[in-house]
């Protein structure tokens, strides 16, 4: 079975926040001048949020490959290929389907939950186009599986809001300590007031710190 493509969006932002960021801090303007590309929206909610659960606590590349797995034994089951996974695909693997894919039983656990809720309308991604960050966030962490950094990377690959900030998210604070603090410990609060430069595109530099620390853009 062929893949099938899925469209991919930029932010309408994003040259005036490139510019805007590498006109106010050196640093910054290396990293735009020595990694191309940008921020790039699947489209799909559901999809998003199911990479994002797929994602947590690994690697970008052990990510992409657990997620190709996951969409293979989801094809398998549909008997075609689609271009996004369903809320109705997920919950039509029985047993051990889904952890056979490299998933932990837990996140296994978590996609089938975060289904669900798709599947009976407790989530209607409709409403967060509307709603500010906070909101959003709140709205998402009422799913098991799905605390706040899962619900950052919604915020930014899927509404791509442009000034979100995830401190919670190792290769972020990794990458800010090794350009800007000379690789030494500093702490969350001292992260958060630092990222203060950055306002209104903190999610534009974000999505370089990430660039400086894997070869591979970061998609969810």
């Amino acid at each position: 079975m062929k893949s099938v493509p899925v469209k991919r969006t930029t932010p309408a932002y994003w040259d005036d926040a490139v510019r805007e960021l590498a006109a106010g801090d050196a640093v910054m303007a290396g990293l735009v001048q020595r990694h191309g590309g940008g921020l790039v929206c699947r489209g799909d909610p559901f999809t998003t949020l199911a990479r994002a659960i797929v994602g947590q606590q690994i690697s970008v590349k052990a990510a992409d490959a657990v997620w190709g797995r996951f969409v293979a034994r989801l094809a398998e089951v549909e008997g075609r290929a689609a271009a996004a996974p369903t809320p109705a695909q997920v919950l039509a693997v029985e047993g051990d389907g889904l952890a056979a894919c490299g998933l932990s039983r837990r996140k296994a656990d978590y996609l089938r939950d975060l289904a669900r809720h798709f599947d009976d309308g407790e989530l209607d991604p409709r409403r967060w186009r509307v709603m500010d960050d906070a909101a959003v966030i709140a709205e998402l962490t009422r799913v098991r599986g799905i605390g706040r950094w899962t619900a950052e990377m919604f915020l930014i690959f899927n509404l791509l809001r442009p000034d979100v900030y995830p401190l919670q998210d190792l290769g972020l604070v990794r990458a800010i300590r090794l350009h800007y603090f000379a690789g030494e410990a500093a702490s969350l609060a001292e992260l958060a007031e630092f990222g203060e430069r950055w306002r209104p595109w903190r999610t534009v530099a974000t999505w370089y710190l990430w660039r400086s620390l894997d070869p591979l853009p970061v998609e969810y």
